[in-house]
C-alpha cells in the first residue's frame, strides 16, 4: 500500500515534477495519461477530501446499500506505487506562482514544474438565514456521503431545494430509507432550465410516483433552527413553514476556487483557460469543473460541470504536458442520467424552449415513461438534437449523424440501428416513425437493423 506522508508532498526526485491538486476524475485521468507517456516524470497528486480516488458517481449507491464504500475505489491501493503516482493527503492552503511553490496548510511546502488544478466543485449557497445550521448539507464530496449518511438516523421529514439532478439523486437516497421528502423547485415544472415542458412532465409524473413531494414556483426563505442548533423547519413564499429535519441544499454547483481570488491568477466564475488549458500563469494549468474556458469550445458552454468533461480533458491536457500541444475539442454535447428508474440521454442541442427556427417532434408511451423528443432546423431539417427517456441509444451513432448534418427524415429511416436496448426488449421504432409521419405528412419508412439487413 502506498504511504501518504508528508515527505511526499515535500520531496523532489526529478527535474518534471508534475504536480496535481485534487483527485477527482479530471486529475486523476491526468496523471494516469501523463503516466503512460512518460515514464520519467515525478507525478503527485494532492487531495484534501480522500486519501484515495473515488468514484464520485457511486455516492447514491454507496448511500443505498448497492455497493460497500470501499468498492467505490475503482483502482486497488497498490495501483499508484505501481504505476509511480505520489498520493499526497494534504491542503493547500495558497500558491506561489512566481516561484512555482505550493504552501500546506501544515507549514509545508513543495516545488513544482507544472502544475495542474483540478478543484471540482462546491454545493452552491445563496446566503440563505440558517444555511450552515446542521443537518443542512450538498452532495458532492465523499464528507458529504458520511455528512448524509449520520444526518439520515432517525430522520422523519427532509426538504431538498433545487430542481437538477443532484437533488434527485438526493431524493432516491432519502426515499430508499422511507424518508419523507418535500422537493422545492423555483420554476413551474422540473429541471425547467433544461428541460422542454413534456419531458419535465414526464420526469415529474416519475418523480411523484416515488413518493416525493414536489412543490413549484416556491422558495427557500429560511431554515430554522431548534434549541440545539440544529434544522427544525424551513420558510419558505408559497408554503410557509415545513417541518423537517434535514435539508438538502441542491441548487447546482460552483467552482472550487475561493483561495485563488485575490492571486494573479485570471479568475472570473472559475479558472480562465484558453483552448489548450492554459491559465494565465506559466506552467499552470486548469481541467474539470473548476475551469471556464475564455472562448467557449463551438456548441458547448465555457464551464461544464460534468464527468464525461473532466475526462476528456485530462487526456487531452495529458498530451499537452508530455510535450504534444493538443486543443481541447469535445465535439458534440452529450450527456445522460437516472431520474429514480428512467434513463435519461441528449445528444446534440434541445433547449428547454425551443428556437424559433426549429422544429420538434415528441413521442411518448402511453405508459407514460418513455419518451423521445427529436429537434430539427425548420428550413433545412438537419437534425440537430434528440432527448430519450426510458429507451437507450447509441452514442458513436448520434454523434456521426450530428457531425455529418444528416436530415431528421434519415434519422427516423434508421432509427432502429440507434437503439440500443437488449435484443429481446421491446422495440418502439415502428410507433416512433408512424407517429412522426402522422405529424409532418411524411411517408418514411423504418429500415431494418444492419445485421437484420445482411442475413435477410
Amino acid at each position: 500500500m502506498v504511504r501518504l506522508t508528508d515527505f511526499l508532498c515535500s520531496s523532489v526526485k526529478s527535474m518534471e515534477r508534475i504536480v496535481i491538486i485534487g483527485n477527482g476524475i479530471s486529475g486523476i485521468t491526468t496523471a494516469r495519461h501523463v503516466r503512460k507517456r512518460n515514464s520519467q516524470a515525478e507525478i503527485v497528486v494532492i487531495s484534501s477530501e480522500t486519501k484515495y480516488f473515488f468514484s464520485r458517481t457511486a455516492l447514491m449507491y454507496a448511500f443505498m446499500g448497492h455497493m460497500r464504500k470501499e468498492h467505490m475505489k475503482p483502482y486497488e491501493d497498490n495501483f499508484w506505487a505501481k504505476n509511480r503516482i505520489e498520493l499526497c493527503f494534504a491542503h493547500v492552503n495558497t500558491i506561489d506562482f512566481s516561484n512555482q511553490k505550493l504552501h500546506f496548510a501544515n507549514g509545508k511546502q513543495t516545488n513544482y514544474s507544472k502544475l495542474i488544478l483540478a478543484l471540482g466543485s462546491k454545493p452552491n449557497k445563496f446566503g440563505w438565514p440558517g444555511q450552515d445550521l446542521k443537518g443542512v448539507q450538498g452532495l458532492y464530496s465523499y464528507n458529504d456521503l458520511e455528512l448524509m449518511e449520520e444526518n439520515a438516523k432517525h430522520l422523519r421529514k427532509a426538504v431538498i431545494v433545487g430542481g437538477g439532478l443532484i437533488g434527485v439523486e438526493m431524493a432516491e437516497m432519502l426515499r430508499s430509507r422511507n424518508i419523507e421528502v418535500d422537493f422545492l423547485v423555483r420554476e413551474n415544472r422540473f429541471w425547467g432550465n433544461v428541460l422542454p415542458k413534456e419531458e419535465g412532465d414526464l420526469v415529474r409524473r416519475h418523480i411523484e410516483d416515488h413518493g416525493v413531494n414536489l412543490i413549484f414556483e416556491t422558495n427557500l426563505l429560511e431554515i430554522l433552527a431548534d434549541e440545539n442548533g440544529r434544522v427544525r423547519a424551513v420558510k419558505t413564499d408559497s408554503q410557509g413553514e415545513i417541518e423537517c429535519q434535514f435539508v438538502g441544499l441542491t441548487a447546482g454547483v460552483s467552482p472550487n476556487i475561493e483561495f485563488l481570488k485575490e492571486t494573479q491568477l485570471e479568475t472570473d466564475r472559475g479558472i480562465v483557460v484558453n483552448e489548450f488549458l492554459e491559465t494565465n500563469q506559466p506552467n499552470v494549468y486548469a481541467i474539470g469543473d473548476c475551469a471556464q474556458f475564455k472562448v467557449a469550445p463551438k456548441g458547448r458552454r465555457n464551464i461544464e460541470q460534468v464527468w464525461y468533461t473532466g475526462r476528456m480533458m485530462g487526456e487531452v491536457l495529458a498530451k499537452t504536458i508530455i510535450g504534444e500541444k493538443t486543443a481541447y475539442k469535445p465535439g458534440n454535447w452529450f450527456n445522460s442520467a437516472k431520474f429514480f428508474d428512467i434513463e435519461y440521454q441528449t445528444y446534440g442541442v434541445v433547449s428547454a424552449q425551443i428556437e424559433v427556427e426549429n422544429e420538434h417532434f415528441y413521442w411518448e408511451h402511453k405508459d407514460g415513461k418513455i419518451g423521445v423528443k427529436f429537434v430539427f432546423n425548420k428550413a433545412s431539417e438537419q437534425f440537430l438534437g434528440i432527448n430519450t427517456f426510458g429507451i437507450r441509444m447509441r452514442h458513436e451513432l448520434f454523434d456521426n449523424w450530428l457531425t455529418q448534418s444528416k436530415s431528421i427524415d434519415f434519422v427516423m429511416e434508421h432509427l432502429e440501428d440507434a437503439n440500443f436496448d437488449p435484443e429481446l426488449y421491446k422495440q418502439y421504432g415502428s410507433e416512433i416513425v408512424s407517429a412522426y409521419n402522422q405529424q409532418f405528412e411524411k411517408k418514411i419508412q423504418l429500415k431494418k437493423k444492419k445485421w437484420a439487413r445482411i442475413f435477410s
